[in-house]
């Protein structure tokens, strides 16, 4: 298990980062649902071929990098870290509602919903 540590500094020089937005939701949903960890992973499936799937989990995996930024502890495993490289999960609320969002420079093309996404 790798974990990594950044400043609350905008600029990251993590393979995967949070916005501010992000960390202050997470925190909100690890307390509601008294789990120390936010997962984030990729899954086969979904309109464009990988989707992005969010979790609460009690424990890491030897596979798993811990990154800790503005507060809040984001799992991802090994293989999710591969399609998730230099990408930042944000949090973003409208008008429509509230969702994370997933900015991965690695995506050739995503949906409409934002989800799913190919490479």
């Amino acid at each position: 298990m790798t974990e990594i540590s950044t400043s609350s500094s905008k600029e990251s020089t993590a393979p995967f980062s949070l916005t501010k937005a992000a960390a202050s939701r997470i925190s909100v949903l690890l307390e509601a649902e008294e789990k120390p960890y936010f997962r984030v992973s990729v899954d086969g499936g979904g309109c464009s071929g990988f989707q992005y799937k969010f979790d609460f989990d009690t424990q890491k995996q030897p596979e798993d990098l811990e990154l800790r930024q503005y507060g809040v502890a984001v799992l991802v495993d090994d293989l999710s870290l591969g399609f998730l490289g230099d990408a930042q999960l944000d949090y973003v609320e409208e008008l429509v509602g509230s969702y994370f969002k997933v900015e991965n420079p690695n995506a050739t093309a995503s949906c409409g919903c934002g989800t799913s996404f190919s490479v």
